[in-house]
């Protein structure tokens, strides 16, 4: 008998320890714990019932029987080939409702494997990043085996979640899996099953949204795993192409295709979504008419089914729009009645909705311009400028609600007022995981595509220039009237940093490239080199995007220097030469911070522009440097 063979965790020297059971382990090893690495890389958020997804789409009882009675019998029948079930329909034909519903269903049934819901808007769920680990948490939580087997995949690989997705699949769902169904007393018959997907065209990149389809073809469909894998998608080029039988795509002999808008009719289904919804909102009011049975009419009702031209999201916009409790649903049930085109004007199938998002946009800017308080602030452009900032389209920034609503010189929570009268399209709600920060929320992305869009917004369209340059003009404005007083930075921004105004101002003026003469000389003339200066100072840290601030003064500096031209008019050498030790600073500081703690930091430190000597100016006649 060993001496050791009672003793437990005997150190033997090194990063070596032997245990009861004759294995030896490694000491770093025993330090990583897999299944917690897991945690760390899941979309918590993409979860059939996550709290960030709270009252999530779904159908209303006794609509889409037909569709969802087919899609549940496909799922339960497992003798079928045809393991993948692909769903593709129109923005706004209720797929996500669809997906919802089934996940519900199957969860009750106790055949749910796993969900994952994508969403354009939510970072942790707009990328192929994080789903594998999702899948695989999902799955492992039905069995404690499978669950140990991912977490000895990740002990193996720490660095894992770094590898293709075709690798994660294989590495973290197939081999695992195959691995559980080695064991003699596994059952495959009782673990749940079905695996869905939806919204793939949320995912961001075409080639992303492919691969994920590649990744589902060569790890799940062609291995001997019970998985029945159900996506719903727009008819985007990934799936369209990986489905299309003309080109044989990969996917066409393997997958059941549901084409939700060609092969249901959504009318009927629609048609009982309103009348319930509508006649509970006017059970609802105080308004007696509303509480009638005879509201709303069926001549109402019919005018409003054939505007929606199948799409459920024209349905419960208006659904949405007639709830509005400040006012009388039978009031506001006429005016989108009155609004909707008649038969034979719908040419194109979002005309009606675009009709009614401009109508609401429309009442709603008048309403807003209205208020005394609110005169000659421009509506259009302070939404457009919220809608730019939600989506982090300049510098990849995103400020919360309250901080952006300083940058636009609006009032405490000036945000919730801009859109008190848009709640049918728009709201403002926590950005998941980060409970402190406020932003802008679509009800649907078609909204989100009609303030994108000048053919469908018309005259109410804004371009991202005009949004940007508004938002320049009052930063210039917001800085100028900073006091140099000490410690008074801080309180002339509320809950804002002190960095955040010129920060913005570089980032919305393109590196000053967008600022116009007068708004430099504004500058310029109110102590703003200083002013900037001051509020810079007050940041503790940097990130890459700091760099447009350096690029910023230089540009400004340059314009102040160079002879004026048609383009030009400034010729102001004097304030260029103020200016210089400041921007030497800053570029500096900026150049430091990049060199010490950003990795591939030689492209951002080529992106800086060359330091300026303290003496003597541009020569006569040189171009400005861009």
């Amino acid at each position: 008998m060993s001496v050791l063979s009672k003793a437990h965790h005997v150190n033997v020297g090194g990063n070596i320890q032997i245990d009861s059971s004759q294995h030896v382990h490694h000491a770093q090893e025993k330090s990583i714990d897999g299944w917690k690495m897991l945690l760390k890389n899941i979309a918590s958020n993409a979860f059939y019932d996550s709290g960030a997804r709270f009252d999530p789409p779904k159908c209303d009882e006794d609509t889409r029987v037909e569709v969802i009675s087919e899609i549940m019998d496909w799922i339960g029948d497992r003798d079928s080939p045809k393991r993948l079930l692909c769903m593709t329909g129109a923005a706004g034909a209720g797929k996500s409702a669809l997906q919802q519903t089934i996940a519900e269903r199957c969860a009750d049934s106790g055949i749910l494997g796993c969900a994952i819901f994508f969403s354009s808007q939510d970072p942790t769920r707009n990328n192929l990043s994080r789903i594998v680990p999702t899948i695989g948490f999902q799955l492992g939580r039905h069995d404690p085996r499978l669950r140990d087997y991912i977490k000895e995949a990740v002990e193996e690989d720490p660095l894992i979640f770094t590898r293709t997705i075709r690798t994660q699949m294989d590495t973290l769902v197939v081999r695992p899996f195959k691995q559980l169904q080695a064991n003699a007393g596994f059952d495959g018959d009782k673990f749940p099953y079905a695996v869905l997907i939806d919204g793939l065209d949320e995912c961001a990149g075409e080639e992303r949204q492919a691969e994920l389809l590649s990744t589902i073809k060569h790890c799940l469909l062609d291995n001997d795993v019970p998985f029945r894998i159900f996506i719903a998608s727009r008819p985007e080029w990934a799936i369209r192409s990986a489905l299309n039988a003309e080109t044989e795509g990969y996917l066409y002999p393997l997958a059941y295709h549901i084409q939700l808008s060609d092969k249901y009719d959504a009318a009927d289904d629609i048609r009982r979504y309103l009348w319930w919804r509508l006649q509970g909102i006017g059970r609802r009011s105080h308004d007696p008419q509303a509480r009638s049975q005879s509201w709303p009419t069926v001549e109402d009702i019919e005018k409003l089914v054939l505007a929606a031209s199948g799409q459920f999201v024209y349905a419960a916009t208006v659904v949405k729009y007639v709830s509005e409790r400040r006012s009388s649903p039978v009031n506001r049930l006429q005016t989108v009645v009155d609004w909707t085109p008649e038969k034979g004007q719908l040419a194109r199938p979002f005309e009606a909705l675009d009709v009614l998002y401009a109508r609401i946009l429309s009442s709603a800017k008048e309403s807003y311009e209205a208020v005394d308080t609110n005169q000659g602030r421009n509506f259009l452009l302070l939404i457009r400028a919220h809608h730019i900032n939600s989506d982090g389209r300049v510098g990849g920034r995103r400020w919360g609600a309250h901080d952006f609503d300083e940058i636009l010189n609006l009032e405490r929570n000036g945000h919730e007022v801009l859109v008190s009268d848009l709640h049918s399209l728009v709201v403002f709600h926590q950005v998941p995981n980060y409970s402190a920060i406020i932003k802008m929320h679509f009800y649907h992305r078609s909204f989100s595509e009609f303030l994108d869009s000048e053919t469908r917004s018309k005259n109410l369209f804004i371009t991202e220039t005009q949004a940007k340059a508004y938002v320049s003009e009052g930063l210039v404005q917001v800085i100028n009237q900073v006091s140099l007083e000490p410690s008074s930075t801080r309180a002339a921004f509320g809950t804002l940093s002190g960095e955040n105004p010129v920060v913005a101002l570089a980032l919305y003026s393109n590196s000053g490239k967008a600022l116009s003469d007068h708004q430099i000389l504004a500058l310029a003339n109110n102590d703003g080199w200083r002013k900037i200066d001051q509020m810079l100072s007050k940041t503790g840290h940097f990130a890459p995007y700091h760099i447009e601030l350096p690029a910023m003064l230089f540009f400004i500096m340059q314009r102040l220097k160079v002879r004026p031209s048609p383009c030009n008019e400034l010729e102001e050498p004097g304030l260029a030469d103020v200016l210089r030790p400041y921007y030497n600073n800053w570029r500096n500081r900026v150049k430091t911070y990049v060199a010490t703690y950003v990795a591939s930091s030689e492209v951002l430190l080529n992106r800086l522009p060359p330091e300026e000597p303290e003496e003597g100016v541009t020569e006569e006649g040189e171009e400005p440097h861009q």
